[in-house]
């Protein structure tokens, strides 16, 4: 079992900059893909970044240039980097990991079956 909390949301205006932390705990070992993923109310779920073995990265176009996305593997950490925030970043942001995973597949969520609970991301225009 493989437990995930988030934690660095917050608010922030429009051009700011907010850095997401999600720790894994329990049985952490290879967790091949941990990603991130955002949720708006009504809406469906949506990948915004992913890293699997190898360090190897995967981005949603519509962050791509302004997030990046990081692992640290020694301390079962997973890393968002936000620039540039839009006030369209505003969500319910997603850890995510997954014993096997496709990097190809990383940002659907089908391919992830540990999530955490979320936190709460708002950018003000």
């Amino acid at each position: 079992q493989v437990q995930l909390v988030e934690s660095g949301g917050g608010s922030v205006q429009a051009g700011g900059f907010l850095k997401l932390s999600c720790a894994a705990s329990g049985y952490t070992v290879s967790l091949s893909c941990m990603g991130w993923f955002r949720q708006v109310p009504g809406k469906e779920r949506e990948g915004v970044a992913s890293v699997a073995t190898g360090d190897n990265t995967n981005y949603a176009g519509s962050v791509k240039g302004r997030f990046t996305v990081s692992r640290d593997n020694a301390e079962n950490t997973l890393y968002l980097r936000m620039y540039s925030l839009k006030p369209e970043d505003t969500a319910m942001y997603y850890c995510a990991a997954n014993r096997q995973c496709l990097w190809s597949r990383s940002l659907q969520s089908t391919s992830y079956d540990y999530w955490g609970q979320g936190t709460q991301v708002t950018v003000s225009s």
